[in-house]
Order: structure tokens, then sequence, then C-alpha cells
């Protein structure tokens, strides 16, 4: 190996701990994380709304859209089948997303 791919081999190592060093800093900054990233008005506004669910309705929803969808599998109604199997994956997701807000949201500075 030659110098220069010595040094920047140092330097890239160095570069790390900077990195770290600087984010550091940017966290002790005056602001805190959650004021500098705040949510636009139509976020806050849909956290809002949804932060009002308890977060087993998604729960009890996927669990509906199962039993449904197991329900038109066994009548033979394949399509119908697939399509209320489709919303199981989305209501449960909604439910985490319900659970942020409530737990991480911008409602946290706006309230």
């Amino acid at each position: 190996m030659n110098e220069q791919q010595t040094s920047t081999q140092g330097e890239s190592q160095g570069n790390g701990s900077d990195f770290r060093a600087q984010n550091f800093q940017d966290r002790q900054g005056d602001q805190s994380t959650a004021e500098q990233h705040t949510e636009g008005t139509v976020a806050r506004t849909i956290e809002q709304q949804t932060a009002k669910l308890p977060s087993d309705t998604f729960l009890w929803a996927a669990v509906g859209a199962m039993g449904v969808s197991a329900i038109m599998e066994f009548t033979g109604a394949k399509n119908k089948s697939r399509f209320f199997g489709q919303w199981v994956a989305p209501l449960l997701l909604f439910g985490v997303y319900n659970k942020l807000v409530k737990t991480q949201g911008s409602d946290r500075l706006h309230r």
C-alpha cells in the first residue's frame, strides 16, 4: 500500500468518530429533535383524530377481516375471500401508526 491509501484509510476511520461527536453535539443544541422536525397541519390533524381511537380497534378489525375472509373461502367465494384477506395487513399497520401517534406523535409539542 502506498502512503495515500494508508492516509485515506486512517481518515475514513477517523470520520466515523468525528461524525458521532458532531451528531452528539447536534443533539445537545438549544432545540430538541422534536422541535426541529415538526409535522404539518394536515399530519397533525390526522394524528389528533386517529389518536382518539383505541389501538385495539384496529386489531379487532383485522381479526374480523380474517374471519370474513375465512367464511368467504369456505363458501367458495375465492375472490371475495382474497379481497377481505388483503385488509388484514393495512389494518394492523394502522394500529401500529395509531400507537406511535399516541406515544411519539406531534401531540408531544402541540397540546
